[in-house]
């Protein structure tokens, strides 16, 4: 007989009920015939229950299970087995279909034939990750049924999560060029669910990027209210190419920040991040102008700059998410950060951290004017000591107005253009502005060469029509008059 602590709530119910009903008998003495009237139970019955509590005790009360019990006894084993495995073929067979694929087999194994209802149930009640597994193949299994690890920040900046999304927004560009969709790259504080950094871009993600997000989440902010700053110890992002480079791994071993990286393919693991990007498209950057889902239409026309909407995301970063509550934590992201007064590690200044994370240019010379970049010139007083020494450039491709200049690893100043000074010059609008004359130039220098070509055939057509004509061989020969032969007394 089976224990009673292996049977399950339900049984072991049904055998206390039968108990109470035989304890007047067992206990009272009162004749066994008058117990079972009283309960409505058959004398037969009320006997069987009490020989089976007195050899085996209170477990072997329990209502017997038929060893068959949840398999269909319209169908044989066999072909019940036909059924399951025709039904879990690739592709999937209507039921149909199928119902007359197993009428056939029954007929020619002299079988019942079984009903459409019958091989429906059964199909019906093939487990679901079974069927994805035959249907759908290894991937769509595992990204839905396969246990998953996520990894769990115990500790503000215990954890930071980095990634990249292309926003389902167009947004207005310069005149020669049509709207488009930017990319934005988010770093988030695992824990506390608050972003700490992020940046915005028409280019395809890359490690700068990755280095502008991390700069302004690592740094203070300007804003008083963006009070998430330090140094995580962990940095979770994918496997894109930004986020295995040679820099970032550098960069992380100078700040003692451990990289860890997500299964390739298997996304879930970050879902976190994931969940941000969707709130964030719900919550802000539905209700814009130029909003365009992916199956869906365009909400107005696109109307916003980069800069436009820079400005929009820091004030629904700052002002709505992170203090807003938040569904898992049951607490805004700004204050389940600062709670226990937290204090940050911080890097030793922000020179430090530009020369880890910002891009490293090629050699300069300082020149007796400044310092010559990108077609542009940069002075500071500082720089008269360096003259005719190589430094190195590093800068902010949000603002080419100012560059920070290292010599032998060590900061020197901060050299500013004069022509773009008190402006911000993103280095992409040099380089667009820079592409554009460069096009201009090429294109007056095709029509000059065009020009020029011409006048060369001109010329050339001239000076073979005032130079004598050159006679064929037949006219030669047509022209020339035939030698007589003279004799000597003529």
């Amino acid at each position: 007989m089976r224990e009673l602590a292996s049977l399950a709530e339900s049984d072991r119910k049904i055998a206390l009920d039968r108990y109470r009903l035989l304890q007047p008998h067992l206990e009272d003495g009162r004749t066994l015939s008058v117990v079972a009237s009283e309960a409505g139970v058959a004398y037969s019955t009320a006997q069987r229950w009490v020989s089976l509590y007195r050899r085996f005790g209170l477990s072997a009360l329990v209502r017997k299970r038929r060893s068959d019990r949840g398999q269909r006894r319209a169908l044989p084993a066999k072909l019940r087995q036909v059924v399951e495995a025709l039904a879990l073929e690739k592709p999937p067979l209507p039921i149909a279909a199928l119902h007359r694929q197993i009428c056939k087999i029954a007929h020619e194994t002299d079988q019942d034939i079984p009903t459409y209802k019958a091989v429906y149930r059964i199909v019906r009640k093939l487990p679901k990750d079974l069927l994805v597994l035959a249907h759908e193949g290894t991937k769509a299994y595992a990204e839905a049924f396969d246990l998953i690890h996520r990894r769990e920040a115990d500790r503000p900046n215990a954890m930071w999560q980095a990634d990249h999304t292309l926003l389902d927004i167009l947004l207005v560009r310069d005149a020669t060029k049509p709207a488009d969709k930017p990319w934005l790259t988010v770093v988030s504080d695992d824990y506390s669910r608050a972003v700490a950094g992020y940046f915005l871009s028409f280019e395809a993600p890359s490690a700068i990027h990755t280095a502008l997000a991390l700069r302004q989440a690592i740094w203070r902010k300007e804003d008083p209210r963006w009070h998430v700053c330090g140094i995580p110890e962990i940095l979770y992002s994918d496997n894109g190419s930004d986020f295995t480079s040679l820099h970032l791994e550098q960069v992380s071993a100078d700040l003692k920040i451990q990289l860890v990286f997500s299964t390739p393919g298997v996304p879930r693991g970050r879902g976190r991040i994931e969940r941000f990007f969707a709130t964030l498209a719900q919550m802000c950057l539905c209700d814009l102008p130029g909003y365009s889902p992916p199956k869906g239409a365009m909400r107005g026309k696109p109307t916003l700059t980069l800069n436009q909407l820079d400005s929009l995301l820091r004030s629904f970063f700052v002002e709505i998410y992170n203090r807003r509550m938040h569904s898992e934590t049951g607490i805004p992201p700004s204050e389940r950060w600062e709670a226990g007064g937290f204090l940050p590690r911080m890097p030793d200044s922000l020179e430090k951290l530009d020369l880890l994370l910002l891009t490293v240019a090629r050699q300069r010379k300082v020149q007796s004017d400044g310092v010559r970049y990108q077609g542009l010139r940069y002075i500071d007083a500082t720089l008269a000591a360096y003259i005719g020494e190589s430094v190195t450039v590093r800068y902010d491709p949000r603002d080419m107005a100012e560059i920070r200049v290292f010599h032998q690893d060590r900061f020197v100043c901060r050299a500013i253009c004069p022509e773009l000074a008190g402006e911000t010059v993103p280095l992409r609008e040099i380089v667009s502005a820079r592409n554009r004359r460069r096009r201009e130039l090429r294109s007056i220098l095709r029509d000059r060469k065009k020009v020029i070509d011409e006048l060369v055939e001109l010329k050339r057509a001239s000076e073979v029509s005032s130079e004598p004509r050159e006679l064929s061989k037949t006219e030669e020969s047509e022209t020339r008059r035939p030698a007589l032969k003279r004799y000597i007394n003529e």
